[in-house]
């Protein structure tokens, strides 16, 4: 039985990670330096505070955390208030949800005045409980507490609990947990698909699949 949603936003609710993929690269080469290969596998574990730290560290840039926090912040801000879409299918997963009364949350490790700015775009910001970023759990998702927070938040155990998440560490961490994950296809984690397909309890390509998955388990008529 699901009593409760928590979803990922940045390539999970919204097609946003080719924008920070650019935005790792940007920054470095406004900073004279020629991005490594890896750096947006590196990137992807972080929260926005580690990510600075590891700018500077790694780089021995002459830079303070909260000024590349913000010139990043900066960098991504405009696709955020502009171009950014939603995955199809996720107002009509919403729409369902508020019909079978079904709350849901979102746990992102992006800026939380981003988030709130593109679900406001979008008109969806009041369809979620509430929003929890790094900037309310400060662990990152390499950790269970924001998933934990969040279904405390929602009034619910790990196991009552949906986790969608696009990347294979969050995917990882809430499955470990106890929550039951759905691994949501994005491109840009491409080459954890399989991975993610193994370890997930369910794997979909569209985010509207999880009507069926919670009519499934909730015995709702389809």
């Amino acid at each position: 039985m699901i009593n409760g949603i928590i979803f990922d936003l940045d390539g999970t609710l919204i097609d946003s990670m080719q924008v920070w993929h650019n935005a790792d690269r940007e920054f470095l080469i406004e900073n004279n330096i020629v991005p490594p290969k890896d750096i947006s596998n590196i990137m992807k574990t972080m929260t926005i505070e580690s990510a600075a730290d590891y700018f500077i560290s790694r780089f021995a840039l002459p830079h303070t955390q909260q000024y590349v926090i913000k010139r990043i912040e900066k960098i991504v801000s405009y696709h955020y208030m502009n171009t950014i879409p939603l995955k199809p299918g996720v107002i009509s997963l919403l729409d369902f949800l508020a019909e079978v009364n079904i709350p849901c949350a979102i746990a992102t490790a992006t800026y939380k005045s981003l988030a709130y700015a593109i679900l406001k775009r979008h008109g969806i910001a009041d369809r979620f409980s509430f929003l929890l970023t790094g900037e309310d759990v400060s662990t990152g998702k390499t950790s269970p507490d924001i998933y934990f927070e969040c279904a405390k938040r929602l009034g619910c155990k790990a196991n009552d609990v949906l986790v969608a998440e696009d990347s294979l560490h969050c995917v990882q961490t809430a499955h470990n947990a106890g929550f039951f994950t759905v691994g949501v296809y994005d491109s840009a984690a491409d080459a954890d698909w399989e991975r993610i397909c193994k370890l997930s309890d369910r794997n979909i390509h569209s985010i509207f699949s999880i009507k069926n998955i919670i009519c499934e388990l909730n015995n709702f008529s389809l």
